[in-house]
């Protein structure tokens, strides 16, 4: 059983797809300014997926990505 996130569209989004949407940004973000949680909230809001900035940290922990202070590389 997976959770449902609710979009802008009708039909309701899975936490696993929610979850890949999250890894994607992340592996195509600048290393040397990685994204925060919330803007990974707000770009998933652009794309008409509401998800608050705690639920994002939640997703990214179980992906086992670091925050973005530890992900940023100078």
């Amino acid at each position: 059983f997976t959770g449902k996130i609710r979009s802008e569209n009708t039909t309701p989004l899975s936490s696993r797809s929610i979850r890949a949407k999250i890894q994607g940004l992340i592996e195509a973000e600048d290393p040397k300014h990685p994204l925060s949680d919330v803007e990974i909230a707000n770009r998933l809001l652009g794309q008409g997926i509401h998800i608050a900035r705690r639920t994002v940290a939640k997703y990214r922990e179980s992906l086992k990505i670091l925050p973005s202070t530890l992900r940023k590389q100078y």
